[in-house]
């Protein structure tokens, strides 16, 4: 026979029990709730793990051009190798005590005053600085001896003494004979004959006046009739350019437009510094005539 007191507590855990497994359906107590599943690792490097969200945000911190590099290289398999080089060299650094070293630690503190800084300047300098077209077209304007001209094609020509000359030969030329051979033997452009007549692409300031005049009307592979000039006569031969020498070309377009974004930033900048000093009390002590680029004297 069960003695009262046990039937007691007996009755009062089955009470608990119940209560317990009431809340839990009700979802009100947390305690209730399953433990959270512990977060993926994708990689142990001596016991130290990199998970997923690390490596996730780690992939997302990359610019996208480091992207796509890594998508050429191997995608993000390439990068969770590199991560792990990356561990195990920084285990090996701490092995050595360069994480406790004075200099390290200088820097560090010099690179968190640098991102502090950023971050306040991208406070100040809210307004995002864009190029107009108008600007990045006189800014190239002045920039054009490094730019292809329009229309972009390659210029070769063949300069001879006279009008029968340039006649005939152009005669010849259109019948199927090598303009470039041509050049190399009867030419008297002394800059282009070694060349077989070839300028290269072509770009402002290449050509005479009266040569520039008739680019834009010439076909690829089309003779141009002879051109009268000072130094005798000319004919111009253009031709389509290679997809290396156009990309080229893009590529310091885009150079120029960074180069005038980076103007106006520090323009900017220069605005945003002048504003503060102009509200700040500036003091120099009598070290700073030291403070010079002359040379020391010995």
């Amino acid at each position: 026979m069960t003695p009262p007191r046990t039937r007691q507590i007996s009755s009062w855990q089955t009470r608990l029990t119940s209560a317990a497994l009431g809340l839990c359906a009700l979802g009100s107590l947390a305690a209730c709730t399953e433990p959270p599943q512990e977060e993926p690792v994708i990689a142990m490097i001596n016991g130290r793990s990199i998970t997923q969200s690390e490596f996730d945000i780690r992939w997302e911190d990359l610019s996208q051009a480091t992207r796509a590099r890594y998508e050429k290289e191997g995608g993000k398999r390439r990068f969770l190798d590199e991560l792990i080089m990356r561990e195990l060299l920084m285990q090996e650094a701490r092995k050595q005590g360069l994480d406790q070293s004075d200099e390290i630690r200088e820097k560090t503190l010099r690179y968190r005053e640098q991102l502090i800084l950023d971050e306040l300047l991208k406070d100040r300098i809210k307004t995002k600085v864009e190029v107009s077209k108008e600007e990045l077209d006189a800014y190239l304007g002045k920039h054009a001896n490094q730019l292809l001209a329009n229309p972009k094609v390659q210029v070769s020509i063949m300069l001879l003494p006279n009008v029968y000359a340039a006649k005939d030969l152009k005669r010849q030329v259109e019948a199927g004979g090598n303009f470039t051979r041509f050049a190399l033997r009867y030419s008297i452009d002394e800059r282009s004959r070694a060349k077989g007549g070839d300028l290269g692409p072509y770009k402002k300031g290449l050509l005479e006046p009266e040569l520039d005049a008739l680019i834009p009307s010439l076909h690829p592979g089309v003779i141009s009739d002879p051109i009268k000039t000072a130094q005798g006569y000319y004919l111009v031969k253009v031709s389509p350019l290679e997809p290396e020498i156009l990309q080229a070309d893009q590529a310091t377009r885009e150079r120029l437009r960074q180069e005038l974004l980076a103007e106006k930033r520090r323009k900017r900048l220069d605005d945003v510094f002048a504003e503060l000093r102009t509200g700040a009390t500036i003091r120099l002590a009598d070290a700073a005539r030291y403070v010079t680029d002359e040379p020391a004297r010995p």
